[in-house]
This record gives structure tokens, C-alpha cells and sequence, in this order.
């Protein structure tokens, strides 16, 4: 079992992270392998991972289950796509399960940690996603929810920045430069989310309390700016919620 790394939110660590964002592209194992180590190492700070049962929810093929598994949890990769979980190797993740994340296949209360990185984005009733997450959590379980805002930077995904004038019409954009639909379709698999909604529904939920609420890839100094109304719309690129379930 490997000990994941000392954790430090520092600027460092974000020049590291929006270095790896640039190869996500060209060379995938790299940036969802250090994405991976990383975000296990965060999550780390708020919970025992060790003999933890961790649902990876929307995990794809398998890097953040991996990271998980050397830090000796027990992952359990949910996804609703067979084939975005045989990508990297052909075949789907050690312990993969088939199912959506809007309704998943997990008893409630059955894991110890419920976690999920840039999913939420792509669902199209996020609040419903985030309840499921918390429903199979234990109580005294942990929820990590992490989500690409719609109005950072990288909001568009790969048809950003031109999102900014619209998610249908950077979607034609990229069709007429590349000769093909993107991968993340505006409408049908990735949706406008902003910071407003989820974190009223955090501070809300009845069966889970607050413990975080942060911009995910910024130095810890940057971290009030989820609290800044309209701004933070705009800077805080990437919201996590951590939670605990009651």
C-alpha cells in the first residue's frame, strides 16, 4: 500500500496541475495520472482511506480508482458508459460497475466514501446526482463532489473559451474547424452548472453537513472566492463540496 503525498494547496501545485491540464489531449495518462495522485492526496485530508470502501463515481477507465487502490481503499468504478471504461486498457476498471449515476447501483449506506471528479457537469439533474451520493454514503461518510463550473475558462471544455457565447454555438464552431462534433455535446452530455445552485443545496442537505467548499485546483489563500457572489462564477473554475453524511 502507498501512503498518498503530502497534500499542500499552494501555487505551486496549481502552475503543476494547469501544466498537466494542456496535456490532456496529447498524452491522457499523464494528465489524469497526476489529476489521479493528487486528488486522492486532497481527499486524504478529510478522511482515512485506508480498508475504505470508495465509490468513483462517473470514473471512466480507471485512473482515480487506481490512485485510490495504492492508497489502499477499496474503490468501486460506477459509470454508465461501457466503452468511456475500456479507453485505456480495453477492458473496464478492476471492480467496474455498470450504472447512472442519477440512480446508483449502491445500497444506501453501503460505502465509506462517495466521490466523484468532473462528472457533475454532465449529468442532466445534477442536485439528483448529488443526492444519490450522499443516499449510499455511510453515516459519518465522506462525500467529495468536484465539477468544472460553467463560466470558468474551461466551462466549454474543449469548445472553451468560446462557451462564452453560447454552448450550442461553440459546439457548431468546433464541428466547422475540426470536421466533428465534440466530444462533450452541449444539451446532451455536458450542461451549464454554476457555484450558486450546489452550494445552497450543500448548506441545505437535511442528511449530510458541510465541511468544505472550495475552489478545487486553487492555492488555499484563494479559497473565499466561492463565497463571493458573481465573481465567483467566474474564478472559481472548478467547485469541490466535501461533506459529511449524518
Amino acid at each position: 500500500m502507498d501512503t498518498p503525498e503530502a497534500f499542500r494547496a499552494d501555487l505551486g501545485r496549481s502552475v503543476r496541475l494547469l501544466r498537466a491540464f494542456r496535456l490532456e489531449q496529447s498524452d491522457p495518462d499523464f494528465f489524469y495520472g497526476t489529476l489521479a495522485g493528487d486528488t486522492v492526496a486532497q481527499l486524504a485530508t478529510y478522511t482515512e482511506l485506508a480498508d475504505a470502501t470508495v465509490a468513483d463515481v462517473g470514473g471512466g477507465p480507471g485512473y482515480f480508482a487506481d490512485a485510490l487502490r495504492a492508497a489502499g481503499a477499496r474503490p468501486v468504478c460506477v459509470d454508465c458508459d461501457a466503452g468511456e471504461m475500456r479507453l485505456r486498457d480495453g477492458v473496464p476498471p478492476r471492480g467496474a460497475v455498470l450504472g447512472s449515476a442519477l440512480d446508483l447501483p449502491l445500497a444506501t449506506g453501503s460505502v465509506d466514501v462517495c466521490f466523484s471528479s468532473n462528472v457533475l457537469e454532465h449529468v442532466p439533474d445534477p442536485l439528483r446526482m448529488a443526492d444519490e451520493m450522499v443516499r449510499v454514503t455511510r453515516p459519518g461518510g465522506i462525500v467529495y463532489l468536484s465539477y468544472t463550473v460553467w463560466l470558468s475558462p474551461w466551462g466549454g471544455h474543449e469548445t472553451s473559451p468560446w462557451h462564452y457565447l453560447g454552448g450550442r454555438y461553440a459546439a457548431r464552431r468546433y464541428a466547422r474547424r475540426h470536421g466533428k462534433q465534440p466530444k462533450n455535446v452541449y444539451g446532451e452530455s455536458m450542461f451549464a452548472i454554476g457555484v450558486a445552485e450546489p452550494l445552497a443545496w450543500a448548506r441545505r442537505c437535511r442528511d449530510a453537513e458541510i465541511l468544505d467548499a472550495v475552489p478545487r485546483y486553487h492555492p488555499r489563500w484563494a479559497r473565499h472566492v466561492v463565497h463571493l457572489p458573481g465573481i465567483r462564477e467566474l474564478v472559481t473554475w472548478n467547485l469541490l463540496l466535501v461533506l459529511r453524511r449524518r
